[in-house]
């Protein structure tokens, strides 16, 4: 896995992954099938955890 500097001294994965689906915001939950996506995600080299509960700009309310 290729690595990122962000600002002067922090090492992440180039790769990240978002977990805003993780959530409630795009319906019910599966915190099971969180957990493993997470694993998996650990065990091939990504630790750059997008955890922000919005993304954008803007809020988009529904």
């Amino acid at each position: 896995m290729q690595r990122r500097t962000l600002g002067t001294d922090l090492d992440v994965s180039a790769m990240g992954l978002g977990c805003m689906g993780m959530s409630e915001f795009y319906g019910p939950r599966d915190d099971d099938a969180s957990l493993r996506v997470l694993a998996e995600a650990v065990e091939r080299g990504i630790d750059l955890l997008d955890t922000a509960d919005m993304y954008g700009p803007t809020i988009t309310r529904r």
